[in-house]
């Protein structure tokens, strides 16, 4: 039985998304990974899509997901905007597939990233092109803008499914912690509440812990991965959230050291003398760069607060 080529998996990704663009504007992403379902179970032979799951190319769909992870840790917040396509193409895919299932528990709650740099390419001018001089890079959008953007965008898309029954769970987790159990809601922003998500790069679970990370928090990775235990994952990153915090003394400098790294986060702090997350947001990875505003939206939304209204972590 032979293998799937890249050529015939990126036929297939193409061909979704060309049966229903017409739908797909409207769709919100549960609606999409459905039709992306119903389009295999109607237009692949059943014994051709059996052969395709039996040895579809992870390595090759993990080579996908690396390419989307860079345009996420670029610089450029609008250059996110060129990997829509691929994105909407290859989501269905991945969490139709078993095998790539973990992978498309990551990619579903960034796909309104794509949307956001689409609607803030059409907010912010872009720069001049000068005659005879190489072309610009785009602009970046200040905190300011990106916080208006996320808050229409959150506003308009429905939350996770598995929310309703991991948020009561675990907040006196993040109590217990010593943090505030709002923080709860990065599980939203992370995974989508998805205990399996997996990330290209190896970060795991409700809260995308890294394996360094995770047994830096006391957490096991074998025989069994304790990140893909729900509670477990989200006491490690209670935890974290906590230390971070308690180095930083600033929401925003917290969490975007909890998706950046505080090395990052704090060399930017360094190299700018800046002292807020606005003063050094330019110089952070572009997931970063809208994650914050992101989960601010999302809070805003769900708890009716702001990360200026959250108590500090406890030491």
């Amino acid at each position: 039985m032979r293998r799937w080529s890249r050529r015939h998996f990126l036929l297939l990704a193409v061909g979704i998304p060309g049966v229903i663009r017409a739908q797909t504007e409207q769709m919100s992403l549960d609606d999409l990974v459905a039709a992306g379902e119903q389009y295999l179970r109607e237009n692949v032979d059943p014994k051709t899509l059996e052969a395709w799951q039996q040895n579809f190319d992870v390595e090759r769909a993990e080579t996908l997901l690396k390419e989307l992870q860079g345009k996420f840790q670029g610089e450029y917040v609008l250059e996110l905007g060129e990997a829509r396509t691929t994105a909407r193409a290859l989501l269905p895919l991945l969490e139709t597939l078993p095998q790539t299932r973990a992978y498309g528990g990551w990619l579903r709650p960034r796909m309104d990233y794509f949307e956001v740099a689409d609607q803030l390419l059409i907010d912010i001018p872009p720069p001049q092109i000068q005659p005879g001089q190489p072309k610009p890079r785009p602009a970046t959008p200040t905190p300011e803008q990106e916080r208006r953007a996320w808050t229409v965008q959150v506003a308009k898309s429905p939350l996770s499914r598995r929310s309703a029954r991991w948020v009561p769970r675990l907040k006196p987790i993040f109590l217990s912690e010593r943090v505030a159990p709002e923080l709860v809601w990065l599980a939203e922003v992370e995974s989508a509440f998805n205990p399996e998500a997996q990330s290209p790069v190896g970060a795991a679970g409700l809260y995308q812990l890294m394996p360094a990370t995770a047994q830096s928090l006391g957490l096991k990775l074998a025989p069994q991965d304790e990140r893909k235990n729900g509670d477990k994952n989200a006491r490690a990153a209670a935890a974290y959230l906590r230390y971070l915090y308690l180095k930083f003394r600033d929401w925003r400098l917290t969490l975007a050291a909890f998706n950046a790294g505080e090395t990052r986060v704090r060399e930017a702090l360094k190299s700018t003398q800046g002292k807020t997350f606005e003063d050094i947001v330019r110089w952070l990875p572009a997931e970063t760069q809208m994650y914050v505003p992101k989960f601010e939206a999302v809070l805003k939304r769900q708890e009716r607060k702001t990360l200026d209204q959250l108590p500090a972590a406890r030491p």
